[in-house]
């Protein structure tokens, strides 16, 4: 249950509709499969389903949704800068933890990292108490030739795609300036920290950026 409504909120935090063929997707399983638990959350009053028209997770349901994905991210940070993970490796690790911690085994993690309000990949970290920080939904990939941004979000469902953007340094905070787009969604040539480098469109879309403020 835990899995399907972390994946509800995460398409909902995306801006994406949220339909059974989707969670099928992103959860690997068989609609049929999604169509049984959603109709077992709505019974427990964790969704609202309405046909044709999508899946939203209710007062009570986002609570729960928003308790695993800040198991989840705090286990990302706590692999990245405790234990030496890479950020392409932390999210299946922290998919296999994240149902098993103790509220208060997160409050420590929490504490040790010093209260951090973001993930590795520059997701936010949800508060203990359910808040979350607004992050920028403008792309890499919108900007256009002459602007400049810092990067603040890095979308972390491909592995090898991190791993590419990690030699590329498209971290979070770090400063990215487009230099030219080619035309039909063809790739940019950006700098990196001042290092030039050529960008697919579908890669510079998997960037969230925050405007620099003379943009």
């Amino acid at each position: 249950m835990e899995d399907y409504l972390k994946i509800i909120y995460k398409l909902q935090e995306a801006g994406e509709k949220v339909t059974t063929q989707a969670i099928a997707e992103r959860l690997n399983v068989q609609s049929p499969s999604v169509t049984n638990m959603v109709k077992r959350l709505a019974d427990l009053h964790m969704v609202e389903h309405t046909p044709y028209r999508g899946v939203a997770l209710t007062g009570a349901g986002a609570r729960a949704a928003l308790e695993v994905v800040r198991h989840h991210r705090l286990l990302e940070l706590y692999l990245a800068d405790a234990l030496g993970y890479s950020w392409d490796e932390v999210h299946d690790e922290a998919e296999r933890l994240e149902h098993s911690i103790s509220e208060e085994f997160e409050a420590r993690i929490d504490r040790a990292l010093g209260y951090p309000t973001t993930d590795p990949h520059g997701d936010p970290i949800p508060t203990a108490d359910g808040r979350v920080e607004t992050v920028s939904v403008l792309r890499l990939a919108d900007l256009v030739a002459g602007q400049e941004a810092t990067v603040e979000r890095v979308r972390d469902t491909d592995p090898e795609k991190l791993r590419y953007l990690g030699t590329l340094g498209l971290y979070p905070s770090v400063q990215v300036a487009v230099l030219e787009r080619f035309p039909f969604n063809g790739p940019l040539r950006i700098t990196v920290d001042g290092c030039e480098h050529i960008l697919g469109w579908d890669l510079a879309s998997d960037v969230q950026v925050g405007l620099a403020e003379d943009d």
